[in-house]
């Protein structure tokens, strides 16, 4: 499975990809807004970032638009400022249009807020690089994320479809496990929950309980 940071702070960004070694990058307007910098500046210094590798990074298109033919021609722009840029579009009928015409340009998308299996099989018939079902407000409101990903998974290797799954919205290290269990190709989550999914409390007082043994061992 793919780790992929969801972040638009591009400290955040430059530290991940020296120490983690991402294998991409999402962003949405809300991290953007974090980021306290213009949308522009921000994607260009992201874009600097990955520049020579092929990791893809996932730009969103203005989420007031909701026809096809505004999101491709956004879509279009963005996708000419970098290689690695991957357009992310919002689920819904004139999204998924959109998705088909970039798709026929060449251009990757990627389909965002999925909530449901039916669109997620809207954007991989429409040619979606990768579907990003969101895991963390379902999981809020009590719906199962995890039965969310293994069904996608399953519905996109019936039909043969090519669209790799981003589980997004990933709140905690559990989730991490549970998305790579259920089948997601790849996961995007927040700098601390990776932090967090380095570290346990078990291993911490393992480590403890060896380094006490260690100190109490004869050198020679």
């Amino acid at each position: 499975m793919k780790l992929f940071l969801d972040s638009a702070i591009t400290d955040e960004i430059a530290h991940a990809l020296d120490a983690w070694d991402m294998d991409g990058l999402t962003t949405n307007p809300r991290h953007v807004m974090v980021s306290g910098k213009p949308f522009r500046t921000v994607i260009a210094e992201i874009a600097e970032l990955v520049h020579g590798t092929d990791k893809p990074v996932s730009v969103e298109v203005d989420p007031h638009l909701t026809d096809c033919d505004p999101i491709v021609a956004q879509g279009r722009e963005l996708a000419a400022i970098s290689p690695n840029f991957v357009i992310k579009v919002g689920a819904c009928e004139g999204g998924f249009s959109a998705i088909r015409e970039l798709a026929k340009d060449g251009i990757r998308t990627n389909a965002t807020l999925i909530m449901t299996v039916a669109q997620a099989w809207h954007a991989a018939r429409a040619g979606a690089s990768f579907i990003s079902p969101f895991l963390g407000w379902k999981d809020q409101f009590g719906d199962s994320p995890d039965a969310l990903i293994g069904d996608v998974r399953a519905m996109l290797d019936r039909f043969g479809y090519k669209s790799e799954i981003i589980a997004a919205a990933v709140r905690n290290a559990r989730q991490i496990g549970d998305v790579a269990v259920a089948g997601a190709h790849c996961v995007t989550a927040a700098a601390s929950v990776y932090e967090e999914s380095f570290r346990n409390p078990y291993t911490t007082f393992g480590e403890g309980v060896f380094q006490n043994a260690w100190d109490q061992t004869p050198e020679t």
